[in-house]
């Protein structure tokens, strides 16, 4: 008679309806209450059985770091910007013995009651915040005073890590300047995102400074909303000669758009996005952008949550990466 296979990780994804990780996450308490729920059930169903040892090397010695994200929704724990930065802290803290998980903290007010939950929770050894706004910080209870860091803006008693994204749209918009644009728009990221209004504030004075028309455009760190920057640069803006993107993905978007409507690059528009993501070395023309080094940061989140150290701001810097879209 033959033997039943044993039901694997990946079998419990499948069923649930998740990805490999989000199935691990769901499993550690780590994912979205629908995400754990769809996960336990199809456990459940499958019969699986958490393997003891995958279990100790993703809950470390018992302690671990929660990487906590502020967001619209828990598919923000599945952003390749979130997984980048729990990566990193897992290379960096594991030979101190300590996992890593993450957690979502929504905007329907109950991000509170999460943080209070992991301040209640002594395994939980650090907490990093990503996506942090005041309110975020406002909320933070007593019993997480020395464990809890941030990526992005910080408070007393919370130090925080991030790039210098000011300082890489000066750097971007130099450039541009120096190649002859004089009409660049730029698509902005979300507005409830405090470190997104950084380059925004950058361009908006490095505009002025240069006697140019300050031209803005609503968007947020998806591929879909350069595309539809685009429509309304064309239209608004039929004179634009360079597009400057928050982030990558937007500028992404808005080269194929441009692409879809005739538009040369950089020929007659120049595009330059931030964070020199893997696909934009590949793209059609290359993009020009500037480097984000998110293991770096993410890396020195988790060494200074471990340490207790309270350097209360630690900027990394960004260099421009210069391809055929500008």
């Amino acid at each position: 008679m033959p033997q039943r296979s044993v039901p694997t990780i990946e079998d419990v994804a499948r069923v649930a309806g998740v990805s490999r990780s989000t199935a691990s996450r769901a499993l550690l308490g780590g994912a979205s209450d629908l995400a754990r729920r769809r996960v336990e059930a199809a456990a459940r169903q499958l019969g699986y059985s958490p393997n003891p040892v995958a279990r100790a090397l993703a809950s470390g010695s018992g302690l671990r770091i929660v990487v906590a994200v502020h967001g619209q929704h828990a598919g923000q724990l599945d952003d390749p910007y979130t997984t980048r930065v729990v990566a990193a802290i897992a290379g960096a803290v594991a030979a101190q013995g300590v996992g890593v998980s993450s957690r979502w903290l929504p905007f329907d007010g109950t991000a509170a009651q999460v943080l209070h939950e992991l301040g209640q929770d002594r395994t939980v050894c650090g907490v990093v915040l990503v996506n942090t706004t005041e309110a975020l910080l406002a909320a933070l209870p007593r019993s997480l005073r020395g464990r809890v860091v941030s990526i992005g803006i910080g408070a007393p008693g919370v130090p925080c890590f991030d790039v210098d994204n000011a300082g890489a749209a000066h750097v971007i918009l130099r450039h541009l300047y120096a190649t002859g644009r004089r009409r660049i728009v730029m698509i902005t990221g979300p507005g409830w995102l405090p470190c997104a209004q950084r380059p925004v504030t950058a361009y908006r004075d490095f505009m002025a400074a240069a006697g140019m028309p300050v031209r803005l455009v609503g968007g947020d760190f998806s591929a879909r909303s350069g595309r539809e920057a685009v429509a309304q640069i064309l239209a608004r803006w039929p004179d634009t000669d360079a597009v400057y993107a928050i982030s990558d993905a937007p500028a992404l978007g808005a080269l194929a758009a441009l692409h879809e409507h005739g538009v040369g690059v950089p020929h007659d528009i120049a595009v330059a996005g931030f964070d020199d993501v893997p696909l934009a070395e590949f793209s059609a023309p290359a993009l020009t952008t500037a480097s984000h080094p998110v293991e770096r940061i993410a890396a020195a989140a988790a060494t200074a949550v471990l340490a207790k150290r309270s350097a209360p701001v630690t900027m990394f810097a960004s260099e421009l990466i210069r391809r055929r879209s500008a």
